[in-house]
């Protein structure tokens, strides 16, 4: 059998060092590339004697060559927190990222996923939020580095896509958390149980009844592969997210009994354009990526996720 080859920009990340294992287990042969600006060596320490695994240290605005066959363009800071630790940074991840992999893609004629967002859609008007809906964005708040950043990305895609007939695939990510989450990057299931271990108080923004989506990292994976995997025809942009929703609130208040911790819940006013609903329509996903559709619960997936922080704060 031969092997593909295949590229992931920012495999030391959170996403990436999963779908780095998991691609590894199929028989592939890996470039991991990142800059570690926030992705951490710790992530991928356990591929690095593997035969197949190969990691380079580089910033994807820089330009990187390489024959292989796919790339999951995955490079760019994703929580609120570091993305808006460096905007322009973030800006120039997201747009300069994506010309040199759409570049690359375009020399070697690999197939190519954009790891876009659920951000796309602002702070929706729709509930829940179909592909077809153009999204509420603020483009000059403190969100849109990373919002604007991600639909720029997603237009050079698609005209990459219809000038040079690159192959293409654009996936919208819905919140994931799961193992290997950053502990301080300020998203809120690893704030929330990093809090509840460390029995300080969960911080809750605005009244608590915002909502969101939360799906376990092993089912975004699944959806990554499958959107790579599908027809040529079907570019994206997809949903991959779990419709499952749940207020802020409901999720303090579960993680809270989950730990068993005698943390309190504490409230801070919302921050800008934070979005009140964010809920994803996977109707496109079921049909198009082979029926696929979340299997893991939010409360099995909690429970990994609560398992891997104890250990990590023990050490």
């Amino acid at each position: 059998m031969i092997m593909k080859k295949i590229l992931i920009t920012g495999g030391a990340g959170f996403v990436g060092s999963h779908l780095c294992e998991r691609l590894l287990k199929g028989r592939s042969e890996i470039i991991c590339l990142d800059n570690f600006l926030t992705g951490s060596k710790k992530n991928i320490v356990s591929l690095m004697g593997d035969p197949f695994f190969e990691l380079v240290r580089q910033d994807v605005t820089m330009p990187y060559f390489a024959e292989v066959d796919e790339i999951y363009n995955l490079a760019c800071p994703a929580s609120p927190v570091h993305y808006q630790h460096n905007p322009i940074k973030t800006i120039k991840t997201s747009v300069q990222g994506a010309i040199n992999m759409l570049g690359l893609a375009k020399r070697v004629k690999a197939k190519i996923l954009q790891a876009s967002t659920s951000e796309i859609y602002g702070d929706p008007e729709e509930h829940p939020q179909p592909e077809k809906y153009w999204g509420h964005v603020n483009p000059i708040g403190a969100r849109s580095c990373y919002d604007e950043g991600k639909r720029c990305a997603e237009s050079l895609f698609v005209n990459y896509h219809i000038k040079n007939k690159v192959k293409i695939k654009i996936v919208r990510i819905f919140n994931t958390y799961g193992p290997k989450m950053h502990p301080n990057d300020g998203r809120v299931v690893s704030t929330f149980i990093v809090q509840a271990l460390m029995g300080k108080k969960l911080t809750v923004f605005g009244k608590g009844n915002q909502t969101r989506s939360f799906q376990y990292i092993d089912d975004l994976i699944e959806g990554l592969i499958r959107a790579m995997n599908s027809r040529d025809r079907f570019t994206g942009p997809v949903n991959i997210g779990n419709p499952g929703e749940f207020t802020i609130l409901e999720l303090a208040e579960k993680i809270i009994k989950m730990t068993k911790s005698k943390s309190k819940i504490v409230y801070r006013p919302l921050p800008e354009d934070d979005p009140i609903q964010r809920r994803p329509d996977i109707s496109l996903a079921k049909k198009e990526l082979g029926n696929w559709k979340p299997r893991v619960s939010l409360t099995e997936g909690l429970e990994k996720t609560i398992h891997y922080f104890r250990q990590l704060l023990k050490t």
